[in-house]
């Protein structure tokens, strides 16, 4: 190699290896368990929070529903930004914001309080989930990072099974604002622990921000989100307000398709959905979020109103939604590394995906617990063996300049379906429980009057506090939410088959052997070469 050729060649100072990879690793996996744990951390004790601070059923979903919408609308910007600016800032970054965010949740004392709150924690949450794939990409190669999606996966699963079991015993001993504080002793480790370990070395470029992109994206699709939300509750399906918030939302988004068209650092590249892989991805993706987010939030609730459960015990029972991911995502990620065959994981997963829907669609308020339990680690080994190698195919075949943003929407795309599949659950699922709860309380007032005695607390929509209902009205409720619970998981279910047609469809393309910087790096020795 010549002087000149010396002197243009690239620094390799981001690429890391050994020791310094693992430590590196290791800060990553801690930001991730954070935005876990404090998020599945008030998972079970949601429905003791909402009648504390005198929500209803449709303020729990925007609880809910805040979050994720938030998280979902600034993923694309947070992954932008990793191809433009410094990744460890920008997750340090959304750690502070996430932990803001989950203090201010604590201190609420109304339903508008804690939903403003769950904005906050889920612009971090948007950056932590999104930043954690893209750096983790950067460092390791897409063939040796089938197991550390595993290990990913795994981490998800402690968290989601560990979170919930501490949120109960925290919410029985302590009150449930502590929920909101235990994430933030580990996110402060996690900050200091980035700074010393994670070296990435950030190219100077000229950084063009996409405000309308972003603008007309968020705006496009939170109309479609919260139209999805409030249809059917607070106004009907055939209405102005639906003609208003559709239209609204159709018309920003196809104004910000042509915008990204002509954009010099488009937020989300049109170009990317030529990609087959990618497009495919994406529409798996909106199907599986669909199955994680929604079955994390009703789970939850039929514990507790349709079982009669403690936040406690009602983590102790979704243990195996969390070890079907835990072991599915572990053992395919391991046989990923290995093999570098990934697709025939894939589609058996979609598979189970839709096994574990409709078993979970057949639950009612006396179902025999080893069926619950059966359906639920099923339902978890087809998220686990979906989920993060969606990720994972995408990040195979795009440029390397380009991980940041193809990851993000991926994720996005994920949130969007969840989000949006959540909301139309909590709607349906409100609907049901008013006209369930109706009927059983008509049903009581005809074999025994004397037993409404107590049936005027159901009035105000608001989620009733079992322990203070007489048995007769409490087995009314249970059953409803047992009955509508079920339903709403079967109505989900053919989602589902649009995930194994569309992953189906992606290309089995082997995976490459070079971690994102390791090509890029590539790249330049042979553009000086040249």
């Amino acid at each position: 190699m010549t002087q000149t050729q010396e002197a243009a060649a690239p620094r390799t100072e981001s690429i890391l290896t050994g020791r310094a990879k693992g430590l590196a690793l290791t800060g990553l996996f801690m930001s991730m368990a954070v935005s876990m744990l404090a998020m599945s951390v008030v998972g079970t004790s949601m429905p003791i929070i909402i009648a504390d601070i005198g929500g209803t059923q449709a303020a729990f979903t925007w609880v809910m529903t805040a979050t994720m919408l938030a998280s979902a609308i600034t993923t694309p910007i947070w992954g932008k930004l990793a191809d433009l600016t410094n990744k460890k800032v920008l997750l340090q970054l959304a750690l502070v914001v996430f932990v803001l965010g989950s203090m201010a949740a604590g201190l609420a004392t109304d339903p508008t309080w804690l939903i403003a709150s769950r904005v906050l924690q889920g612009i971090g949450a948007g950056g932590l989930g999104a930043l954690g794939q893209i750096v983790m990409a950067e460092i390791i190669s897409p063939r040796e990072r089938g197991k550390y999606m595993g290990i990913m996966g795994a981490i998800m699963a402690v968290s989601t099974v560990g979170g919930p079991l501490l949120g109960g015993w925290i919410t029985d001993s302590l009150g449930w604002r502590w929920n909101f504080y235990v994430a933030v002793p580990i996110a402060i480790v996690a900050i200091i622990f980035l700074q010393r370990t994670l070296h990435l070395q950030t190219e100077k470029r000229k950084v063009t921000i996409d405000y309308w992109g972003a603008v007309l994206i968020s705006a496009g699709f939170s109309s479609l989100l919260i139209w999805v939300t409030l249809g059917g509750n607070e106004f009907d399906w055939v209405s102005w307000e639906t003609l208003l918030m559709v239209g609204g939302g159709v018309i920003a988004l196809i104004i910000a398709v042509l915008v990204e068209l002509r954009a010099e650092e488009p937020l989300l590249p049109m170009h990317l959905f030529k990609n087959r892989t990618f497009t495919m991805s994406v529409i798996a993706s909106l199907a599986v979020g669909l199955a994680m987010f929604g079955t994390s939030v009703f789970l939850g609730q039929y514990m507790q109103l349709a079982r009669g459960k403690s936040p406690t015990e009602s983590g102790l029972l979704t243990i195996p939604m969390m070890a079907g991911v835990l072991l599915a995502s572990t053992l395919v990620g391991q046989l990923i590394s290995r093999t570098g065959k990934w697709k025939r994981y894939m589609v058996a997963g979609s598979f189970i995906l839709f096994a574990g829907l409709l078993m979970m669609g057949q639950l009612r308020y006396d179902t025999s617990f080893w069926y619950v339990g059966v359906s639920m680690f099923i339902l978890g080994a087809g998220v686990g063996m979906c989920m993060q190698n969606l990720v994972l195919v995408v990040q195979n075949t795009v440029s390397p300049n380009e991980i940041g943003v193809s990851s993000s929407a991926v994720t996005f795309f994920r949130t969007i379906g969840g989000t949006a599949g959540m909301s139309a659950m909590g709607a349906m699922l409100s609907q049901q429980i008013v006209s369930f709860i109706t009927d059983g309380l008509d049903r009581l007032a005809k074999t025994d009057p004397a037993a409404m005695a107590g049936a005027e607390a159901l009035q105000g929509g608001a989620i009733p506090k079992l322990a203070d209902l007489t048995e007769p009205i409490r087995l009314v409720v249970e059953e409803a939410y047992g009955h509508g619970i079920g339903d709403v998981f079967l109505a989900a279910s053919p989602v589902a088959i649009i995930a194994i047609i569309a992953i189906a469809c992606i290309p089995n393309i082997p995976l490459s052997s070079k971690s994102a910087a390791e090509q890029r790096a590539a790249l330049k020795r042979d553009a000086a070469a040249e």
